[in-house]
């Protein structure tokens, strides 16, 4: 399984973004896709996951509220919509793949490369 995260870019305080995590390869609508941060010198943190069919959805309480994850299996891309973005959202953003949910990155198999977000001040 591949995975192509895109979307990120530079927005103001308070400006919306959405990502996206293609799969790609030997792609199942089985996996959980997760999404994760990772800020400069800070350890990577979970953001959101996402079930098969989408009826369980997982969220930290940072961006509770405010970010929200869905997914188009016609497509098989995950998206993550970011509204009222603040600059401690601030990060590299990846996208990941697990045979089953958790917030534990070590249980995701595969991984995207990453998209940096920077919401500035």
């Amino acid at each position: 399984v591949q995975l192509q995260a895109s979307g990120g870019g530079l927005v103001q305080d308070g400006d919306s973004l959405r990502l996206s995590c293609a799969a790609s390869g030997r792609t199942s609508s089985n996996y959980v896709v997760g999404w994760f941060r990772q800020a400069p010198g800070k350890e990577r943190e979970f953001v959101a996951a996402i079930v098969r069919y989408g009826f369980f959805k997982d969220y930290a309480d940072t961006v509770k509220g405010r970010f929200t994850v869905s997914r188009d299996n016609s497509k098989n891309t995950v998206y993550l919509q970011m509204n009222s973005l603040k600059p401690e959202d601030t990060a590299v953003y990846y996208c990941a793949s697990a045979p089953s949910a958790t917030r534990e990155s070590w249980r995701y198999d595969y991984w995207g490369q990453g998209t940096l977000v920077t919401v500035s001040s």
